[in-house]
């Protein structure tokens, strides 16, 4: 059986941690800057952690991430 082909855009947009969870970057984030606060922005710089039940979608997405 061949391998499987990682999604190329998940590779992109999702990194592992140590413990095998994926963290993504913040949505609303890429333009249209100027009317979103100071305070919003700032908000959405940093990385947070997928939720659980998407990390079964994922999985299928990155078949050698890890879990």
């Amino acid at each position: 059986m061949p391998k499987m082909k990682t999604n190329s855009s998940s590779k992109k947009r999702f990194r592992f941690t140590g413990t095998g969870k994926a963290k993504r970057a913040s949505a609303r984030k890429s333009h249209i800057l100027t009317k979103k606060t100071t305070k919003m922005k700032r908000r959405l710089r940093g990385t947070s952690v997928i939720d659980k039940t998407n990390m079964i979608g994922l999985a299928r997405l990155m078949p050698y991430g890890r879990r």
